[in-house]
């Protein structure tokens, strides 16, 4: 399986997402996406920062990337794999918002900060969700992922 390289940065404090925590998801998330990867396309390792921002960071870094001027919720920054076979990218969760959404969805927060990690993690490795065929594979994934860590299908509502 492929290794994880993982940095937590805290621009805001947080201690429901623990490194260990985040690493934890994410490993299962690496784990399982391996699976279903094509082997030509497999990747030894995946090396990460996440980072834990307010609503003002959130809302700069959508604004300068995406040219969205609102704080959402996960960001991810994919930089492709390295001729070692390691994968970059950065992953952005902006706690305001992760708590604003649990909240109006009802969702426990971990619960909702773990689909968001998933999420954003996937998205590192390639994932994406632009064309449908593409959102129902992503989709199918999170929901297996989250199934293993005992988390309820978060699409299931819709």
């Amino acid at each position: 399986m492929p290794d994880l390289s993982l940095s937590v940065q805290y621009a805001v404090a947080c201690p429901e997402l623990s490194r260990s925590r985040i690493r934890r998801w994410m490993q299962r998330s690496i784990d399982m996406a391996v699976e279903r990867i094509h082997p030509e396309d497999r990747f030894t390792a995946l090396a990460a920062t996440l980072r834990i921002v307010d609503a003002e960071e959130g809302q700069s870094l959508n604004s300068g990337y995406r040219e969205r001027d609102y704080a959402t919720n996960v960001l991810t920054f994919e930089y492709g794999q390295d001729e070692e076979g390691v994968v970059h990218g950065d992953i952005v969760l902006c706690l305001p918002v992760l708590e604003r959404e649990a909240q109006e969805q009802g969702k426990p927060f971990l619960h909702h900060a773990t689909h968001l990690v998933v999420h954003g993690c996937l998205h590192s490795l390639g994932y994406d969700h632009i064309d449908e065929d593409e959102a129902q594979d992503m989709e199918a994934l999170e929901t297996a992922i989250l199934a293993s860590l005992r988390i309820p299908d978060p699409y299931q509502e819709r």
